[in-house]
């Protein structure tokens, strides 16, 4: 579903069981404030720690990797890995979010 992400030493990705187990939580929240809210049906939405929300609908592909088209039209696709003893979300862009347990 999506190119390369830039992984490092220590890094395994999550499989796409262990993707569907997390966002089945349909709450993830992460360090820096913002939370990823995931809905059975495939709704998807983003609460910036500053405020604001991105809506848009989501997919796990057959890889892990959860792609989301936004409603404003963007597309982003994001990989999570377990680093060093947490869940990491990594960005196409090769961002790393940290997620809370």
């Amino acid at each position: 579903m999506a190119g390369d992400f830039s992984l490092l030493d220590g890094d395994a990705a999550l499989s796409r069981e262990e993707v569907l187990s997390l966002t089945a939580t349909q709450r993830v929240e992460f360090y820096e404030g913002g939370v990823s809210h995931y809905s059975v049906g495939g709704a998807y939405s983003y609460t910036y720690a500053g405020g604001g929300t991105a809506f848009g609908r989501f997919q796990v592909g057959s890889d892990g990797v959860v792609c989301v088209d936004f409603r404003n039209g963007r597309h982003r696709c994001d990989q999570f890995v377990h680093s060093h003893g947490r869940v990491v979300m990594i960005t196409e862009d090769g961002q790393r979010f940290p997620i809370r347990p």
